[in-house]
């Protein structure tokens, strides 16, 4: 049949989704996220005193490293950084802690960015609002499959990846304030795809 699952999951389905928080002591806040089989750990150090050259004094600095799982960081490695950073710093009051920075250090997409919003939130980093990414995959056949196991990926034809914020309700320390000069996000914050996914979009 059409959309069949080697997991039996219905083609909109999720796997079985856990987050669990301040697991690492030394960090300033930490969460471990996991779908299904696919677990992140990820960790939040600061908020730090000083940004990097070239950045706004006056506004917060978020700081993304990608550990990959073996080996030395590549290109991929790099634009994943460069994803989550443009993510994380949209939904973060960069204006409550200005001159400062603020280090996530994770792997794995779209577990990462779920994994880093709840690590985030167990520092007490001040966020606009919380963001939710998960990815879909096409198969040979066209069909759409959401959340797609490692198995499943090996046979899909194209992947995407996409953030959404919540609720736009602030998450913020009790002795932070809402900053009225920082917009709230809606819609999608962050889309990313790879292979004939666009195409297939198009000729729809």
């Amino acid at each position: 049949m059409e959309g069949d699952r080697t997991d039996g999951r219905t083609p909109n389905q999720l796997r079985p989704l856990a987050c669990t928080r301040s697991l690492l002591h030394r960090a300033h806040g930490s969460a471990q996220w996991s779908q299904g089989e696919t677990i992140v750990l990820a960790a939040v150090y600061g908020p730090k005193a000083g940004i990097r050259k070239g950045e706004n004094p006056e506004k917060a600095s978020i700081e993304v490293v990608w550990k990959p799982k073996t080996g030395q960081i590549g290109k991929a490695e790099k634009e994943y950084e460069m994803i989550l950073r443009r993510t994380l710093q949209s939904i973060c009051l960069l204006t409550v802690h200005p001159n400062t920075t603020t280090s996530v250090i994770l792997q794995l997409l779209p577990c990462a960015i779920n994994a880093s919003c709840a690590a985030l939130v167990d520092a007490g980093i001040p966020l606009k609002h919380l963001a939710v990414a998960v990815s879909c995959g096409l198969t040979e056949n066209g069909s759409f499959f959401l959340d797609p196991s490692r198995a499943e990926e090996q046979k899909m034809q194209a992947f995407a990846y996409m953030v959404f914020p919540n609720l736009p309700v602030s998450v913020l320390p009790d002795a932070s304030s809402c900053k009225e000069d920082e917009p709230m996000e809606h819609g999608i914050i962050t889309s990313v795809s790879y292979g004939a996914m666009s195409e297939h979009l198009i000729d729809d």
